[in-house]
């Protein structure tokens, strides 16, 4: 790898379709300022190539580039530019796999039931793919995440629509009052190096090790907790029964994703309570054909017609569906369910769009109605229910005067993956989980019964100490408060609160507000600011971060696309991180259908200009800083100039927008006067661009309206989405005499 060089990340869905529009343009500019700019491919496609190199011909085989920019992250060069990347649940790895396998790439299948061991460690090897499985590797360091002031300022010059909310509104959350991983969270503070033994001890005596040894090191948290079964089917039923008789829709809201293994099985727990004569009588059969509830009604449904009973097995579950409450929809039109698909509705991002629609998801019948909002956990539920009794009270909020609340998150070194496979098991008999040292003492245990989800999670201390620094580093360098979204009566939290009360005595933090406050209250007090106009820095665990990041900025920018996310990475290194991509899915379908990519690129924007800039830092190239400073103007005009993807057909798309940028930036490094031989070499450049404009914009609009050919979903072939999302010889060419 060249000096100094950028990697740009190769991900999925939308963003990765936008890089292949977007990526010639910044490695172009680029080059004058003697930068490379290299690509990786981190797809999920990409990951599943790179993990079975042996089934592959030499021509076909996939460098690893997750585990090559696993090593960079932890070296002081890092500069890596990562895009959202799909986190895979089990649908969605089947559909990558028989893609690839479509393709002639003969990838092993997914044996969900493993009875060989070869097949066994072919499963393992692709559950490493699951969930968010990219994002613990990469972010070794913590986040900081804000609107940047160009953005926040054209949304509340330009504020997004806000559904209207009544005080009538019967939209509530529901969450569990006990048996949950709040209630029975354990934890406990590392006093040396060492390893912890996990055992389930069975009610015979019998003991089995759940997993090998987890290395912690002095000062590290642990946790264990268990969400209890027997109860979280009684608190389910009572939230359906509740949705019929308020006459609501019943919606539940999990995090499948980033929390890969329990989510999964509250989801099919979800679907046995809603369906429990369903399952009572057909559930053998089912299991037997391989349909699981952990996947969702779409495969089970998908699945049927290869049954004998698949009818009457459809039948149960129309009866059952029409006698319960209505289902919240992802698609009415397509009859697409909450219950669908695992992964259709995170909580993260189908939250905030509820609290943006009036409080309203999508009934049967194609019309917006109150919902009530499942959310079995307690540990973070409560907050959403803040935000709806806010809005009940106060009315919607207002883009145009709304504060900003920017995020602090503790992730570095996989701090708080609460819910991911390593360390989250279905308990398979009664019993006690214990956690003991090498010596054999017990660190803690947790009473288990058959059937329940025990986790257990780490977070170690340099990163705490860490995340406390870049808090007060932004305290002070904006003057907002910084509230520590944390609860003491929680075990968890209290081992957080003393390790940042310590580091917090070593800062001299004179002239800062720095409070902690436990979640629901450091929401009440935050959105109390937001509605004056004030801005309040939330700093928050690693699964807060991932939901305020996305409630904020949908509430203050209508996207979390728009954010500028920066980690600083531990080593001194940066990554820097392109936004949400929660809506990416339905971009590639409006493409395929219309030829019209909606995507918005003005994440990869902001962070090219900081990476730019970082790089500009550390390694001395003058010019670097230029392409920062420039490109940091050119986006402002792009926002100003209204040159964003259009959401409709016949307006620009995510290429216009790529194409206004590269005007945009031309102009700004042409008429920069720093350095005058640069500002020569993209003079001709900006008048090529100039006097093409209009015919540019027509080449454009001409390839809308017709379906185009990709080649692949996960997997789209190179040439056929280069040529899909770069339709214009004019601009191509103007680009090309950069060299």
């Amino acid at each position: 790898m060249s000096d100094p060089t950028i990697i740009y990340t190769h991900t999925d869905e939308a963003p990765a379709l936008a890089t292949y529009s977007l990526l010639p343009i910044v490695q172009a500019y680029a080059a004058k300022a003697g930068v490379t700019v290299e690509l990786r491919d981190i797809s999920l496609a990409g990951r599943i190539l790179a993990g079975f190199p042996e089934h592959l011909s030499d021509d076909q085989r996939t460098p690893d580039a997750l585990a090559e920019l696993g090593a960079m992250v932890t070296t002081p060069g890092a500069n890596i530019i990562k895009l959202p990347n799909i986190s895979a649940s089990i649908p969605q790895l089947l559909a990558a796999i028989a893609e690839l396998q479509s393709q002639g790439l003969d990838v092993p299948a997914y044996p969900e039931d493993p009875s060989t061991d070869q097949e066994r460690e072919i499963q393992a090897r692709y559950k490493k793919l699951l969930g968010s499985a990219v994002n613990p590797v990469l972010r070794q360091g913590n986040s900081d995440r804000r609107a940047p002031a160009s953005v926040k300022s054209y949304a509340r010059t330009h504020p997004h629509r806000m559904g209207a909310w009544t005080p009538g509104s019967k939209t509530n959350v529901a969450h569990m009052s006990g048996d949950d991983f709040r209630s029975t969270e354990v934890s406990a503070v590392m006093p040396t190096e060492g390893a912890l033994r996990v055992e389930l001890v069975e009610a015979d005596g019998r003991t089995t090790e759940l997993r090998p040894p987890v290395g912690v090191l002095p000062g590290e948290v642990v946790d264990a907790s268990v969400m209890r079964i027997g109860p979280l089917h009684a608190f389910l039923t009572d939230q359906i029964a509740r949705a019929k008789t308020e006459d609501v829709l019943f919606s539940v809201h999990l995090k499948a994703t980033m929390m890969k293994v329990s989510d999964p099985i509250v989801f099919g727990h979800v679907l046995r309570s809603f369906f429990p004569i369903t399952f009572g009588q057909w559930g053998p059969t089912l299991a037997a054909a391989g349909l699981h509830p952990e996947d969702g009604l779409g495969s089970i449904f998908a699945g049927l017609d290869g049954l004998a009973d698949g009818a009457a097995i459809r039948a149960s579950f129309d009866a059952e569906m029409a006698s319960g409450p209505a289902l919240a929809m992802v698609d009415s039109d397509k009859g697409i369910t909450n219950l669908h698909v695992p992964s259709d509705v995170i909580v993260d991002a189908s939250m905030p769009a509820m609290i943006r629609t009036s409080g309203h998801m999508w009934g049967p019948d194609g019309s917006e109605a109150d919902t009530l909002a499942v959310i079995p956990d307690a540990s973070y539920a409560g907050i959403y229910q803040v935000v709806l009794d806010d809005c009940r009270a106060n009315g919607a909020f207002d883009p145009a005067t709304m504060g900003s609340v920017p995020n602090v998150g503790l992730m570095a070194q996989a701090a708080e993956e609460y819910g991911s496979h390593d360390k989250t098991f279905e308990i398979p008999s009664t019993g006690v989980v214990r956690v003991t040292d090498a010596s054999g003492t017990e660190v803690f245990e947790v009473q288990v019964t058959k059937g329940d989800i025990f986790r257990m999670c780490q977070t170690k201390e340099v990163p705490i100490r860490d995340w406390v620094r870049l808090a007060v580093d932004r305290a002070r360098a904006t003057g907002a408060p910084a509230v520590f979204w944390l609860d003491e009566g929680r075990a968890h939290d209290a081992n957080i609160i003393a390790i940042a009360s310590d580091e917090l005595s070593h800062i001299d933090t004179t002239g800062l507000t720095i409070e902690f406050l436990p979640p629901a209250e450091a929401m009440a007090y935050s959105l109390e600011r937001i509605r004056r106009g004030e801005d309040t820095i939330s700093v928050t665990g690693n699964v807060l971060r991932d939901y305020l990041t996305d409630l904020f900025p949908i509430m203050e920018l209508g996207t979390s696309a728009k954010m500028l996310s920066v980690v600083p990475l531990l080593a001194g290194g940066g990554l820097f991180e392109t936004g949400a991509g929660g809506s990416a899915p339905k971009h590639v379908q409006q493409l395929v259908a219309e030829d019209y990519l909606r995507w918005d690129s003005l994440g990869e924007f902001l962070a090219l200009a900081v990476s730019f800039e970082h790089l500009a830092r550390t390694t001395g190239n003058a010019r670097a800083q230029i392409l920062a400073d420039t490109l940091d103007r050119a986006t402002g005009t792009l926002l100003e100039e209204n040159r964003s993807p259009s959401r409709k057909l016949g307006g620009l798309d995510n290429r216009g927008s790529h194409i206004y940028l590269a005007l945009y930036w031309a102009q700004e490094l042409a008429a920069q006067t720093d350095d005058t031989e640069l500002a020569a070499l993209f003079a001709p450049l900006a008048g090529a661009l100039e006097a093409a404009e209009d015919t540019v914009v027509a080449e454009l609009l001409a390839v809308q309206g017709k379906p185009v050919e990709l080649g692949g979903y996960y997997h789209p072939d190179p040439e056929l989405a280069a040529a899909a999302m770069r339709p214009s010889p004019t601009f191509n060419a103007a680009l090309n005499t950069l060299g």
